[in-house]
């Protein structure tokens, strides 16, 4: 069964202390930094990445906000990102830069200022160079002037473009970036500096539901794990075995991973896919915060949500990493909703961080 009617709050265990974990190899560990979600919820920038930067992982992606950079027109502030750079390569880590430059993650995913919208996007439409050509200039722009300003810090180790580039954003919006829309945008990365390799990211369905509904709603032009697998020299994976559809009522309705024959085939053929092309596969986003049906992550007194409780972190993990092929290991696994798991902690629950550090002191 892939759908569960289950109360979103269950009793936090001690599970997470107790699971075995598996060996990373040469697999990378990290995680994602979003400061947009901190804000979310409640706390302090500098304090957070400081608090989670002082686990001994290796790898951290920063992103960066279009509409943050650039509020107005003629206008450039890069104060917020400089700040996290200099707090990573202080504390020894690489770094992935996410440049954007329409999309980025971390909700609401889409970054674009209003003045580059010279004209609503349209929903069910693909967004295409010659409709949007003020919006692909902007950041095509804005592309490569992040890329050349910070292409000298040796901590940056690969660049990102876009965020799920040309899936929908959510279901939210029904728009998509068209393919020629990236290329250009990829074109103009690679002019700036062609030395580091270029991560593209797309989610990977873990239901028959959702499998259904991306195939659909992207038949066209392919996905984006399609996409990454032709452009990108790093193909990221979005991974979310399980999360809320609606809450009805006292419980929730939730999909969840079934691994059913014909997911596991559409899973083996891209990754054989990526590997037989030469490029590196990661998992980009591996689910280790609740995706409920609220957009804040919420924070039950003495209990868990059921969509990612503290063991749960590690099982994800577990599975993702045994997805690793003789000679042809995962390049990195970055876990996403760290800034979740300093909430809690402040909030009475270490679970969550002594479930992450279990995983950097036992894989």
């Amino acid at each position: 069964m892939e759908l569960r009617l289950k109360r979103a709050e269950q009793p936090l265990t001690t599970a997470w202390s107790e699971l075995a974990i598996a060996p990373r190899g040469s697999t990378i560990l990290g995680i994602s930094f979003r400061p947009r979600q901190v804000e979310a919820l409640g706390l302090e920038g500098p304090a957070t990445l400081q608090t989670l930067l002082a686990f001994p992982f290796d790898m951290i992606r920063l992103g960066a906000y279009w509409n943050r950079l650039e509020p107005r027109a003629g206008t450039f502030d890069t104060a917020e990102l400089d700040w996290q750079l200099d707090a990573a390569e202080h504390a020894g880590k690489q770094v992935i830069l996410a440049v954007g430059a329409v999309k980025t993650f971390g909700y609401p995913e889409f970054f674009a200022p209003s003045h580059y919208l010279e004209k609503p996007l349209r929903e069910g439409s693909l967004i295409e160079p010659d409709v949007y050509p003020v919006l692909l200039a902007g950041a095509t722009e804005l592309i490569a002037r992040l890329v050349t300003r910070y292409r000298d810090r040796r901590s940056i180790v690969a660049w990102q473009l876009e965020h799920e580039a040309v899936d929908p954003l959510g279901i939210e919006h029904s728009w998509r970036l068209s393919v020629s829309f990236v290329e250009r945008e990829l074109l103009a990365l690679l002019a700036a500096d062609a030395s580091r390799p270029v991560l593209m990211n797309g989610f990977l369905p873990t239901s028959s539901i959702v499998q259904l509904t991306q195939w659909w709603r992207t038949r066209d032009q392919g996905d984006s794990l399609d996409l990454a697998a032709r452009l990108a020299d790093i193909v990221g994976i979005d991974y979310y075995p399980r999360h809320a559809m609606r809450r009805l009522g006292r419980r929730t309705m939730y999909l969840e991973t079934g691994d059913l024959p014909w997911e596991r085939a559409r899973r083996e053929r891209l990754f054989a896919s990526v590997r037989a092309r030469g490029k590196r596969l990661m998992v980009s986003e591996g689910q280790a915060e609740p995706w409920e049906a609220v957009t804040v992550p919420p924070n039950p007194e003495r209990q868990a949500s059921y969509s990612c409780p503290p063991e749960q972190l590690i099982r994800n993990y577990d599975t993702a990493i045994a997805w690793s092929a003789p000679g042809a290991a995962l390049h990195a696994y970055l876990f996403w909703g760290a800034e979740y798991w300093v909430m809690r902690d402040r909030a009475g629950d270490p679970s969550y961080l002594q479930a992450f550090g279990r995983i950097l002191e036992q894989a």
